[in-house]
């Protein structure tokens, strides 16, 4: 992969950062002041850094990716902010030619008119569906797509996950990803992957020929992945990173297991509270289907799903009976 190609600029380098610190602080649980607290920042230091209104220093990103066990994701973003900070200096008098292509990334022309995702469960396996209405509003054709795959089993309790995921990191093989557009398969790359985090290029092209996403056109694409419950924790976020007009997300699980489900919003100015609006419930084929779905949601809020089996105490999960 050429590294221009993923070449962010200052603005987006912050803005990726500022994303990255949010989304482990949430998966560890943890609120602003809590987070400020370990860290030794004032709590609205903090807020700022999530709101991009404070540039990322060296200092935070060390401390954050210490107190928040990010696998080395924050400190990466550190980095790659650094590096847009030097290519701006070392360009300033030479313009970048403009590139012919396209690719995603953070500020791109993209537009998603429809996500749709599908959270599977048969007692074992965690099957992920994801489906989404992607609109090209840019004048260059696009000829990929980022995606996320991470993974939290004990949220909170950091050190414990980072144990587990060095001594049983997730998998390609596992995963099994699959990826497809207009019913074609799309080819796929790595662009970082880590013990419990992945990030992949959806690529628009297989082994017979190139299906790019022109200006003015929209698709559907679809892609699916599994996880084992003992990687899988009991919740489920999905995070808005670009310009968003529908979400929705669906959670399937068996019936006997007796499922309970609720949920959080947060934004990058607001700390968690629940959802506006309650996930709606009915039963199916033996399950259990909680769904839920918002309109126009707020860029960079995430929306966590969580859930208990009263059936089967959580306290089996924790011993390591895994069935």
């Amino acid at each position: 992969m050429d590294a221009r190609d993923d070449a962010l600029t200052v603005e987006q380098a912050a803005e990726a950062f500022a994303a990255e610190v949010a989304y482990w602080r949430e998966v560890r649980g943890l609120p602003k002041n809590e987070l400020a607290r370990r860290m030794g920042f004032s709590p609205s230091y903090v807020s700022h850094i999530e709101s991009s209104r404070h540039k990322p220093t060296e200092d935070f990103a060390r401390r954050a990716e210490e107190k928040l066990g990010a696998g080395k994701a924050i400190w990466k973003c550190w980095q790659e902010y650094e590096a847009a900070k030097a290519r701006t200096a070392s360009s300033a008098a030479v313009p970048t030619p403009r590139r012919a292509e396209q690719p995603y990334a953070i500020g791109s022309a993209i537009v998603v008119e429809h996500d749709a995702a599908r959270l599977d469960y048969d007692g074992r396996l965690y099957r992920l569906t994801m489906r989404r209405l992607l609109r090209n509003t840019g004048t260059e054709p696009i000829t990929r797509y980022l995606i996320r795959i991470s993974v939290d089993r004990y949220p909170g309790e950091p050190e414990r996950s980072n144990a587990l995921y060095r001594e049983h990191p997730l998998t390609w093989e596992e995963l099994a990803l699959t990826a497809t557009c207009r019913g074609e398969e799309m080819r796929w790359q790595a662009k970082h992957d880590r013990d419990a985090f992945k990030e992949v290029w959806l690529r628009f092209e297989n082994n017979e020929g190139r299906f790019p996403l022109y200006p003015g056109e929209s698709v559907w694409i679809e892609y699916t992945y599994s996880v084992d419950e003992e990687k899988w924790g009991r919740w489920f976020q999905r995070a808005v990173r670009l310009p968003t007009e529908h979400l929705a997300v669906e959670l399937a699980f068996p019936a006997a297991l007796d499922p309970a489900v609720w949920g959080t919003e947060t934004s990058m100015t607001a700390e968690a509270s629940p959802l506006k609006t309650a996930p709606v419930q009915h039963e199916e084929n033996g399950k259990r289907i909680f769904s839920w779905s918002t309109s126009t949601p707020a860029l960079h809020a995430r929306y966590r799903l969580e859930w208990r089996f009263r059936a089967r105490p959580e306290r089996e999960m924790n011993q390591g009976e895994f069935r």
